[in-house]
């Protein structure tokens, strides 16, 4: 998880100053497109291919599908880092995402196979999203001092440069997967009997709703994300720098608050409240953005997205995953899809609406409307998602398995 977030988050704020030199072009309309375009393929890829991944893990072991997305992800990595047109960027971003897709929803699987309660389930969810957030802070900072210091260079010297933060990513996704191919056992084990499940996780309708905060999440994030690089470069006049800066804050804040919120602290049953106010919080933060005009206002305003995103994801991952036994991979890998699928559009739209000249800031303000509509259908999720057992049945569960 960590080596795909630094993968993704290097490209983030290089990627408008990237494609200047890619396509020739420094026109501010032209730029947008292709920066909501090229992210929202990555995005894509993982909609697309991540249930597929998550059915075969099921199948033939998680080891094996993390094994061939690690290496396929650093195969791939090289391909845009080295792309001399704008047809073999979007390819390589498409195929990072492909590859990419195979690493989160059976890394999830993985922890639900071993959980023995769902204590233990909610910490590991935990460190698996601090992992990733831990990878997109370094990510940006990465590649926003690279971008900038290329950017002082002439041409062969910074595109060379550029190169750096590629290398390391390909390091560190294989060594991932050598540790994986040490480490991970090979066979699948599930100990999902040990956890009781909530009734209404068999209620289709509440998992659509699990989903849908996941989608609405992910669009705002994914709009949230081109439209700060944008904003940054084409309002503020920000460098790379100071660009990646503001996304490593985003990545230090949600670090901050999954540790928090998935503390030994807090019991994991009572992180279905935490849905709604979220959602409000996202909302709220969104709206912001384009209202901002001081380096203070903006930090408010992205720690207020952050802080409300970094408890949506995996509130909705843990909720979704609880009640899956045999699908484990595959159900996990439909909540990664409709995130994913969330991202992709938002990425999409925040790129097409950032300059629209009838709504201005569109991107944020859009979809702060559709984050407040989500917002209204998460409303029962607190009682749907009330466990059928209480404490004294979960301890006779175990008893009984242990016996």
């Amino acid at each position: 998880m960590f080596a795909i977030s630094v993968g993704y988050g290097i490209v983030l704020p290089a990627l408008p100053f990237l494609l200047e030199r890619v396509a020739g072009s420094a026109d501010p309309a032209a730029l947008s497109r292709h920066t909501g375009l090229l992210t929202g393929a990555y995005i894509l890829a993982i909609f697309l291919f991540a249930p597929m991944w998550g059915r075969l893990s099921d199948r033939r072991g998680r080891r094996p599908v993390l094994l061939v997305g690690l290496i396929g992800f650093a195969a791939t990595a090289l391909i845009f880092a080295t792309a001399e047109s704008l047809p073999l960027l979007y390819a390589g971003r498409f195929l990072s995402g492909l590859f990419a897709a195979a690493i989160t929803p059976v890394a999830y699987a993985l922890v639900g196979d071993h959980a023995p309660s769902k204590a233990w389930r909610a910490h590991r969810f935990a460190m698996i999203n601090i992992a990733g957030m831990a990878g997109f802070f370094v990510g940006p900072l990465l590649g926003g001092l690279v971008a900038g210091s290329a950017g002082k260079l002439s041409v062969a010297t910074g595109d060379r440069l550029l190169l750096t933060p590629f290398i390391a990513v390909v390091a560190l996704a294989l060594a991932a997967a050598l540790m994986v191919r040490a480490l991970l056992p090979a066979a699948v084990r599930r100990q999902a009997s040990m956890v009781v499940a909530p009734r209404v996780q068999a209620d289709r309708a509440v998992v659509l709703r699990l989903r849908a905060v996941a989608f609405v999440t992910a669009l705002a994030v994914g709009s949230f994300e081109v439209g700060l690089a944008l904003r940054g470069k084409q309002i503020l006049g920000l460098d790379a720098t100071h660009i990646g800066a503001m996304f490593a804050e985003c990545s230090l804040v949600m670090f901050i608050v999954q540790a928090l919120v998935f503390s030994p602290f807090i019991d994991p049953a009572r992180t279905r409240w935490l849905i709604a106010p979220g959602l409000a919080t996202l909302a709220a933060g969104l709206a912001m953005v384009p209202l901002a005009e001081s380096a203070l206002a903006m930090t408010v305003a992205v720690a207020l997205i952050a802080a409300s995103a970094g408890i949506l994801s995996p509130v909705a991952t843990y909720w979704a995953s609880l009640g899956s036994t045999e699908t484990q991979g595959a159900d996990l890998g439909r909540m990664t899809a409709a995130a994913s699928l969330g991202q992709a559009v938002g990425s999409t739209a925040g790129g097409f609406l950032f300059d629209v000249e009838l709504l201005p800031y569109a991107g944020f303000t859009v979809t702060a409307v559709i984050v407040a509509a989500g917002l209204l259908a998460s409303l029962p999720l607190p009682r749907l998602l009330r466990p059928v057992a209480d404490d004294q049945a979960d301890r006779q569960r175990n008893q009984g398995l242990q016996q």
